[in-house]
């Protein structure tokens, strides 16, 4: 029988299974053997828990991952100082993998887990990626430790399809390690490969096994244990310990809610590294809980101490260790593995034959592409991450596909550049193989679903311009068709996206949208913290590679979309009422090309209501950081007449100001413009022959068209000068008779100049003659 803690199905009897009993047997009999004649109060056991999570087969290093065969090392390290130690994890060691892995259905990840001595780990959801047939089959079969889950049970027999627990004994301590799978699995895998279990409430099942362990009653099929750790694949939506105990998450939920006979937790799922201790009613009062971030860029080391004789923890001390030096302090720097390889290691050969195995299916063809897919370029040739580049929209465009294939209802993709590693380049024959493919996505990292307002959206996109000081001060997303989006780069902080589209409809901000982005970017990675604040968030199961192997199969052959998807605008600023037809200013454009072997773009059109208001020459301009700007042109238009409709003069009406490129660049704002009413004004004096030093009238008329009121002020020029002023009221129907100052003797060319008003234009009489004597 397996050492979990209740019978499990015959199918579940293996070798393992019995060699884990056997394993407990022969530890405790040594320490027996060894232990001294007893003197006074008893020496505390120590014991050492490693543990790690969310591996995914990054078996090989690169920075900040350690690879396997350092890990090992690290591992070895703390067992030479301590016999008493356990190697176990939270899950998701295997899936989700770097190419070496994935190519090979993770076997290179399972043997050199084998080598490095992991005993036990709970089941994640990527275990069953390829379906619960082939890690109940296949998977266990070639692991030789013990994955575990309380709350996964077969629906044909009611009983558990994994162990529950696994018991390890140590100089007389039994440690008992409970699994658990998040309740969400169903939503993470294909359902057709889980069908045959199901998943159940988490705290019940991990409860219901403590309970268990800890009855007093022990059996072959019922092992008693002293300390209880949970390893379990969810995890905390943030580092704080406010997120780890938020009862509003179901990481709070387990948290808060399991029962204190579990003297620790130990997490993943959500990638984070976080090291907390929660007060609980347990031996120690302070339980930890922890993870260890992901891809075996770190480890925990926790040191338990337990009296030999009463049983009872006396203390749990958790240290996070990073695989490179100073990883935390300046990741930028954290070049140097803490632990070295020594020429020879067996795991480290193994990793260079699993390296070598992979070329040839790297090699093989996934399709065809007919230009080249680049990155942004700045104006030195290096990568600009803040451009926008063929390849990040392509890539936003595959996992939009992909990700419908699980949820359908996905709308939106977003791609951070940095996870762009190569540009996908047609040279020598248009073939896109595996490898270069992999090149390109080299992190592997899962696609996850997840629901964001438009006003997230907006802040997403915000978000995009970096927090003060940072490396790159801009981080462009690529973003997938029919999502686009007008942004005004000299606009305030939190204030320049003008306006978003999603097929060609305005993004509502209090709409929710269903999104999808790669892990790192679901979490909030590069700063990108609205995307990481997005709800109701599923794991779809397929790493971001798979995903490109599996939209190639669908189109076959891929050409670069030379559309821009995003455009920058700067327009003056705008009058109280708007942007007045018939006036002219000047638009700063970006933006509106791309940066390397693109065709290149040499005129942008703006066309205000449909009808062109002015065009002008794009220039290259590359940028010499991480910036937007790629392609820029001052454009000088001219509002056309005759747009606003119906509109009441002078009343502002939203229209539209598309911005467009021969390359299919199509983007548009939509900008306030007014329309005022054409003005007749008239005057005449009441006297055309007067004597010097006699009164005067002036009368003058405005005559406004459409009904609108002439009001305003109004000027009585003799000449060029001006000798009388009045304002019209709407209660003087356009009429205004001003008395004019005594003229002298002469001609006097008098006329009336009508001011205008918000909703009449300007306008002059002609001038009548007065002969004074």
């Amino acid at each position: 029988m397996r050492s979990g803690q209740r019978p499990a199905p015959p199918s579940l009897h293996r070798r393992r299974a019995f060699g884990a009993v056997v394993a407990v047997c022969a530890v405790a009999a040594t320490a027996l053997a060894a232990a001294p004649a007893a003197q006074g109060a008893a020496t505390p056991v120590e014991i050492n828990l490693v543990t790690v999570n969310d591996f995914h087969g990054r078996i090989e290093q690169s920075a900040p991952a350690g690879g396997i065969a350092a890990l090992a090392q690290a591992v070895n390290q703390v067992r030479a100082g301590n016999p008493n130690t356990v190697f176990a994890a939270a899950g998701d060691m295997i899936g989700a993998s770097t190419f070496t892995s994935f190519i090979q259905n993770d076997v290179p990840t399972i043997e050199t887990l084998n080598e490095a001595g992991l005993e036990v780990s709970a089941a994640g959801n990527h275990e069953f990626d390829k379906g619960w047939a082939d890690l109940e089959g296949r998977v266990q079969d070639l692991a030789d430790w013990e994955y575990i889950a309380a709350n996964v049970y077969e629906k044909s027999t009611g009983q558990p399809g994994l162990a529950e627990s696994w018991v390890k004994e140590m100089e007389g301590i039994k440690v008992g390690f409970i699994g658990a799978v998040t309740e969400e699995l169903p939503s993470l895998v294909a359902p057709a490969g889980i069908q045959d279990i199901e998943v159940r409430d988490i705290v019940q099942s991990v409860n219901a096994v403590a309970d268990s362990l800890t009855d007093g009653i022990a059996s072959d099929t019922n092992l008693e244990a002293d300390v209880l750790v949970l390893l379990i694949h969810e995890g905390a939506p943030g580092t704080s310990l406010a997120a780890a105990t938020d009862p509003g998450t179901a990481f709070g939920e387990i948290v808060n809610n399991v029962t204190p006979k579990v003297n620790a937790i130990v997490s993943g799922h959500t990638h984070l590294a976080y090291n907390h201790e929660v007060p609980y009613s347990g031996d120690t009062g302070m339980r930890p809980v922890i993870s260890s971030g992901q891809y075996g860029e770190k480890f925990s080391d926790m040191r338990i101490t337990v009296d030999p004789e009463t049983k009872q923890v006396l203390s749990m001390d958790n240290t996070v260790v990073d695989m490179y030096w100073d990883h935390d302090a300046n990741p930028a720097t954290a070049t140097v593995p803490r632990y070295t390889v020594p020429a020879g290691d067996p795991i480290a050969t193994m990793v260079a034959s699993a390296v070598a195995a992979a070329e040839g299916p790297g090699s093989v063809k996934l399709g065809d592409i007919t230009a080249d897919f680049n990155r942004a370029k700045q104006a030195s040739g290096a990568e600009n991450r803040g451009g926008e580049s063929t390849l990040g929209n392509f890539v936003a465009d595959a996992q939009l596909w992909s990700a419908r294939r699980t949820d359908p209802a996905t709308q939106i993709a977003f791609m951070n550049p940095g996870g762009l590693r190569a540009d996908m380049a047609f040279a020598p024959d248009g073939v896109l193989t595996y490898k270069e493919a992999a090149t390109v996505q080299s992190f592997a990292n899962t696609l996850v679903t997840l629901t964001m307002t438009g006003d997230q959206i907006r802040q997403a996109l915000e978000q995009q311009w970096q927090p003060s000081g940072a490396t790159r001060p801009f981080l462009k997303l690529g973003i997938s068709s029919g999502f686009e989006y007008v942004y005004d780069p000299a606009a305030a902080s939190g204030s320049r996206i003008s306006r978003m589209t999603l097929d060609g409809v305005d993004i509502d901000p209090a709409a929710s949208y269903r999104v999808v982005a790669n892990s790192f970017l679901a979490s909030g990675g590069d700063n990108f913290a609205a995307i990481g604040q997005g709800s109701d968030k599923r794991d779809t199961g397929q790493v971001d590679l798979e995903s490109m192997v599996a939209y190639m199969a669908e189109i076959g052959t891929a050409s670069p979309d030379y559309a821009q998807r995003s455009v920058g605008a700067t327009l003056p600023a705008a009058g109280a009422q708007g942007y007045e037809a018939g006036s002219t200013f000047d638009i700063a454009l970006s933006s509106l090309d791309f940066s390397t072997t693109e065709p290149r773009v040499t005129t942008v059109d703006v066309a205000i209501g449909g009808t062109a208001a002015g065009s002008g020459a794009v220039s290259l301009s590359l940028p010499s950081t991480h910036g937007d700007g790629s392609g820029t042109a001052t454009v000088s238009v001219t509002v056309p007449e005759g747009i606003t409709g119906d509109a009441p003069a002078g009343t502002a009406t939203p229209v539209p100001l598309t911005i467009s490129t021969a390359t299919g660049t199509s983007v548009e704002i939509t900008i306030p413009v007014f329309e005022r009413a054409d003005s007749v004004t008239m005057g005449f004096a009441n006297k055309i022959i007067a004597k010097a030093q006699s009164a005067v009238k002036f009368t003058a008329i405005v005559f406004a068209e459409d009904g609108a009121p002439a009001v305003g002020d109004v000027t009585i020029l003799d000449g060029d000068q001006v000798i009388a002023t009045a304002t019209l009221t709407e209660a003087d129907n356009g009429v205004v008779k001003v008395k004019l100052p005594p003229l002298g003797k002469g001609v006097h060319q008098l006329s009336a100049a009508y001011a205008g008003s918000d909703s009449v234009k300007p306008s002059e009489s002609t001038a009548v003659p007065v002969l004074v004597w």
